[in-house]
């Protein structure tokens, strides 16, 4: 699916309303909407969430002594908020609204709940009112209108031990009646916070953080993460749901804000098809991978095993005999004609042993025989598990000088380029590379953690001429144009050594084969396709297994399955 930053968003509301005529109050009328319908199913009375009984605990003094007429006014009135939610099932919903359009949103979502009618709706304004804008203070009067009324919310405090110790009791009351809440929505900031969150907000934030009883169904975005990056800015709220408008954003694939989005869905809120046509025509393609590009399609009855693509791979040292038979059996797996496996010799031995399909062969001394039969290959992969002595370095950057097939350098065959970049950016042949964070880093010396993986990865495919695949959550295939795929599949079960090992070979495999290069340059689909498919098989696996225990061995039994799914 499409993505699109926060300019390219502020952008097509610009085109959608001067150049197309489409009211701003509309677009926020139709994005309110998706927000409501998602509430609501959230709050039907058969949910879970207003099953749930409250009580409440009153403190009493430490000096024992009674309390006086109006505390105990005090406790009743606390008591009569938790009570009351026992004895009426009517879900409870509060709308945290911000002074931009995202609060208009909000706003506007109050309203249509509050006319819908079957639940109990508090809107409450965060920040100051002077900073509104017109299309929210529209939405206000609406409410107004309606019977409803947009609260401030005016405690700004960031710790219960504070809020315990200053607030007054009507902010104890306004607290409880949150404590009491079936669902929130999150209007405070839209897709152009790129500060961190602070005071009154930060509050307001932590509140929704309080309690999983509760879902949050978020505007656009979760309010405290970057759109464009996913980083967390100081806090951010944790939605059980994120109402997307028009296109999702790369924030809630990438970073910490794909854990804070929780299911994304997008709404169509009525931005014009020509609106939509700029983007498309004039900005970098940049999508979420939540299906194959191509898919597999259907081999050629006249086929033979060189059409489905000859793979040489280097990899393997002591210590290190798993990860060379990963990538070959995953590459088999995926449909690669014929793979040659290149070992150290003294491992050689316990590599044939494992090894029934693929074809291993101890690595001769002389470099000229290895360059040699790579380069009867179509497709090499190099680096799975090869260590980092000085004469494997030189040979991976001979290899790399030498061939003029496509390589996929993963794990030590990357680790070889530090302080060799040069050697990459004269190759003409595509390069892919396979990193993880902690190999990005070595090889660039970018800060750990990757605040923006994407920007990162892309910079980083346009700079050096390659492909790079950033692994982690939400896995970036970026290509030298600027283009990127962020992957949606897989799961932590995956975080185990010789994963790597296994996508390596899958890439290689895909691309190997000939029918499925028959859109002109689709390397860059088939590489992505490749990621999603290793995530997928990880997803079955974490299905069948569990994510402990599912290992990288079963991510490659799961491939039949996984890509029968996906067969023509």
């Amino acid at each position: 699916m499409q993505l699109a930053t926060a300019a390219q968003m502020k952008e097509l509301d610009r085109r959608a309303i001067e150049d197309c005529g489409v009211p701003s109050l509309e677009l926020m009328e139709h994005a309110a909407q998706a927000v409501a319908d998602a509430v609501w199913e959230l709050i039907q009375p058969d949910k879970s969430i207003c099953a749930s009984s409250f009580g409440v605990i009153i403190h009493h003094k430490k000096d024992g002594t009674p309390p006086t007429g109006e505390e105990q006014r005090q406790v009743d009135e606390i008591r009569e908020i938790v009570e009351s939610k026992n004895t009426d099932p009517t879900p409870r919903v509060a709308v945290f609204c911000g002074p931009g359009n995202n609060g208009g949103d909000g706003v506007a979502c109050a309203r249509l709940l509050m006319e819908k009618g079957g639940c109990y709706v508090r809107a409450f304004f965060v920040g100051d009112r002077t900073k509104m804008t017109p299309d929210e203070r529209a939405m206000e009067e609406k409410l107004l209108a309606a019977g409803g009324r947009l609260e401030d919310f005016l405690v700004d405090m960031t710790s219960r031990k504070t809020l315990e110790a200053t607030m007054d009791f009507e902010q104890q009351k306004l607290l409880m009646w949150l404590s009491t809440c079936d669902c929130m929505v999150d209007a405070l900031f839209g897709i152009g916070l790129r500060r961190p969150v602070e005071g009154v907000f930060r509050t307001a934030v932590l509140q929704m953080q309080s309690g999983h009883r509760c879902p949050v169904v978020s505007c656009d975005i979760p309010s405290g993460v970057n759109a464009d990056t996913g980083e967390i800015l100081g806090e951010a709220v944790q939605a059980k749901m994120t109402v997307t408008f028009t296109l999702p954003k790369p924030g809630l694939f990438v970073g910490e804000g794909a854990a804070r989005a929780g299911e994304v869905r997008t709404a169509d809120i009525g931005i014009p098809g020509e609106a939509m046509h700029w983007l498309y025509r004039e900005g970098q393609r940049l999508e979420t991978m939540d299906h194959p590009n191509i898919g597999l399609l259907r081999r050629p009855r006249s086929a033979h095993k060189g059409d489905f693509g000859k793979l040489f791979i280097l990899a393997g040292s002591e210590g290190f005999t798993g990860a060379p038979v990963l990538a070959a059996r995953a590459a088999l797996r995926t449909g690669a004609g014929l793979v040659y496996l290149g070992v150290p010799r003294d491992i050689y031995p316990i590599i044939a042993v494992k090894c029934d399909e693929a074809m291993p062969f101890p690595l001769p001394e002389d470099a000229s025989l290895i360059l040699e039969k790579a380069k009867s290959c179509d497709i090499a992969v190099i680096g799975p598990g090869l260590g980092r002595a000085p004469e494997t370095q030189a040979l991976v950057l001979s290899l790399l000088e030498e061939l003029d097939i496509p390589v996929v350098l993963d794990a030590d065959g990357i680790n070889a380029l530090s302080g060799h970049i040069d050697v990459l950016d004269r190759r003409r042949a595509l390069t892919v590379l396979t990193p993880h964070e902690g190999e990005f880093s070595r090889l660039t010396g970018c800060p750990l953690p990757i605040q923006d993986r994407l920007t990162a990865a892309r910079d980083f495919a346009r700079e050096h001429g390659c492909v790079l695949v950033l692994k982690g959550p939400g896995t970036v295939t970026a290509a030298p144009d600027g283009s990127a795929y962020i992957n949606t599949t897989g799961n932590p079960g995956m975080a185990k050594g010789g994963s790597g090992d296994v996508l390596a070979g899958m890439i290689a495999a895909l691309l190997g084969q000939k029918h499925l290069r028959w859109k002109g340059d689709n390397a860059l689909e088939l590489m992505a396709d490749a990621v999603f498919y290793h995530g997928a098989a990880g997803d079955l696996c974490a299905q069948t297994l569990g994510e402990y225990a599912m290992l990288p061995t079963d991510l490659i039994e799961a491939l039949p399955n996984t890509l029968g799914q996906w067969s023509d």
